[in-house]
């Protein structure tokens, strides 16, 4: 398989996950602007809380889309093993869609919320393991070798979603907090991917 069609493939994959995620949104109960902020008759989350959680999910998503792009770009060789570090990375952007729609039902409790944490850690950590294993299969004067030299970034992020899953049970929104703080950690992609392709 070549990098281009192990990128279409998950072009495709993240496409999907992010169609099943807005298709779970549901519209307000009313037809006026309390109605984004009030649960519905049967319980069910704030159409804002719901879209929120959307937007953090999504973000979570185009952020992990985003930065695969560049590290293919960065790399030269796709062999077995990338393939199965892809594809274990792949099952857990997959459950995304799952426990971003189990906490909004469960309305952030301890237990979903951690499930979310777990997700994003095993992504993260799956993304680090894919990003290696390329390193490996390209050698050590390709491109994104040079790039991952400074690992400070992927390790804080890391630590963060590994804390938040203890800590959604202290209280729910301190763990989404440290989700969206590595979120926006990652929102402007790193320049030294660029600067690498370029060198």
């Amino acid at each position: 398989m070549t990098k281009g069609r192990l990128e279409a493939f998950s072009d495709g994959v993240v496409a999907i996950l992010i169609t099943i995620m807005v298709l779970e949104l549901k519209t307000p109960a009313g037809d006026t602007w309390d109605a984004l902020v009030h649960r519905g008759i049967d319980g069910t989350p704030a159409p804002l809380t719901t879209l929120l959680t959307y937007l953090l999910s999504f973000v979570s998503l185009a952020i992990y889309w985003n930065n695969h792009h560049h590290m293919l770009h960065a790399s030269t060789k796709v062999n077995g093993a990338v393939l199965w570090a892809h594809t274990h990375l792949l099952f857990w952007l997959s459950l995304i869609p799952y426990t971003t729609a189990w906490m909004q039902e469960a309305h952030f409790k301890p237990v979903p919320t951690a499930a979310y944490g777990i997700v994003l850690l095993m992504a993260g950590l799956s993304f680090t393991i894919l990003r290696n294993t390329l390193v490996s299969a390209g050698g050590p004067n390709i491109p994104l070798a040079r790039v991952v030299a400074d690992d400070t970034k992927p390790r804080a992020s890391i630590a963060l979603y590994a804390a938040a899953i203890p800590l959604a049970f202290v209280h729910p929104l301190i763990s989404i907090t440290l989700i969206v703080i590595v979120a926006l950690m990652w929102l402007i992609p790193s320049r030294r991917v660029e600067q690498a392709l370029r060198d």
